[in-house]
């Protein structure tokens, strides 16, 4: 080969080389990071981790997306479901300013005490769990929003559920962190507008193990229901102990047991237990199915819980956020603040003036170590029957 033909061989090669640099180059989208923080360890996990793989998923479904302008990578943060460490990842995220946003918390212990640090590094968070409802209306941080619903609407269903299946004299358990006082405060509030009886109030440590004090003295009150204002753990022993101490009495119990954990720590005692969501089943949204079948498809090990579509769907407005005005923190504030008809997995999305969206509660009840969405139970069809309900 002569010298010029050599010449103009390897013209051309670096001519194409650079071409196909430049292309790809063209082609090559800006990566923005979005945190997700919520308890991935401890008696809380079973729902930090199904919150955490539903945002993962609508991460990598967006980074498969060729229309996307930007590609991102999820920052993932254990909270622990305790308020110091929750401060200090919450801490972590928002001093990183690379870090665009958030979808943030379950535990609304750790959801109050972390509202402060977000408003001071000026980090938008989009809440996914935590149904305190002073986190959205405590202050009014224009960086705090929430799509799930408040333990308002969760304690106004539960008084209307006993009220409507005849049940009135209640006794009831609450752990004395802020989630738990709160729900105690606003399901007493409709148990007594809708005629319920209180029996007894008992507020005992967010870990304590042994309730046979408790339990004991309800058992000589004789209520027809307890309700449980606390997480899983403690609903767990309850539930268990109430076998023992040989309590006759239906039990109830807000949100903070609606995970699988429950029913694998409560065992066959977990049959019947009813709790308040502000979520539909899954496979009831529009598209419920879709998402189950990306999920699956996915590999992830942990079931998504009762709260993973609302982790994916907060991960979803964010990055929906940041495709409109950019990776800009002030921006993406701004516009997740006018969030008004957002077609999310779990419906539309309406922020009101303190960015809270407005929800509808839903009862479930376990049916054959399942939650079952109640007018789809077989206790709701008559074929079962609850624990001293009124025929």
């Amino acid at each position: 080969m002569n010298r010029r033909l050599v010449a103009s061989v390897f013209a051309a090669t670096v001519a194409i080389s650079v071409g196909l640099w430049a292309a790809g180059d063209a082609a090559a989208k800006d990566t923005v990071k979005i945190a997700f923080i919520g308890p991935l360890t401890g008696g809380s996990s079973a729902p930090g981790l199904g919150g955490r793989n539903s945002a993962l998923l609508a991460v990598q479904l967006r980074n498969a997306d060729p229309k996307a302008k930007y590609s991102y990578e999820l920052v993932t943060l254990d909270d622990e479901c305790k308020p110091n460490v929750g401060i200090q990842v919450a801490t972590k995220a928002a001093s990183d300013k690379s870090i665009i946003a958030g979808v943030t918390h379950y535990c609304s212990t750790v959801g109050i005490a972390t509202v402060d640090t977000y408003h001071r590094f000026q980090l938008p968070v989009v809440v996914w769990g935590a149904v305190l409802p002073e986190i959205t209306y405590g202050n009014n941080y224009a960086e705090i929003h929430r799509v799930n619903g408040t333990m308002v609407d969760e304690g106004k269903l539960a008084a209307k559920f006993l009220a409507d299946n005849k049940y009135k004299r209640v006794a009831i358990l609450h752990d004395t962190t802020d989630y738990g006082k709160g729900q105690n405060k606003y399901f007493s509030k409709f148990l007594s507008e809708s005629g319920g009886e209180i029996a007894a109030t008992f507020p005992v440590a967010p870990d304590q193990q042994d309730f046979t004090a408790e339990l004991t003295k309800i058992k000589e009150l004789r209520p027809e229901v307890i309700y449980w204002g606390g997480l899983t753990p403690g609903g767990v022993r309850i539930r268990a102990q109430m076998d023992r101490v040989g309590v006759n009495a239906q039990f109830i119990a807000v949100s903070g047991i609606l995970n699988a954990g429950f029913i694998e720590g409560a065992g066959a005692s977990a049959e019947g237990t009813v709790s308040f969501h502000n979520g539909a089943p899954i496979e009831k949204y529009a598209q419920g199915r879709t998402f189950l079948d990306a999920y699956a498809k996915a590999g992830f090990r942990e079931d998504p819980d009762a709260y993973g579509p609302f982790a994916y769907t907060a991960a979803n407005l964010i990055m929906d956020a940041i495709e409109k005005v950019g990776p800009d923190r002030k921006k993406v504030q701004d516009a997740l603040n006018k969030t008004k008809g957002y077609a999310g997995l779990v419906g539309t999305i309406n922020f009101d003036d303190h960015r809270q969206n407005i929800v509808t509660p839903y009862v479930y009840v376990v049916q054959n170590r399942k939650w079952t969405y109640w007018p789809d139970s077989e206790y709701a069809g008559g074929k079962k029957s609850l624990t001293g309900l009124a025929k």
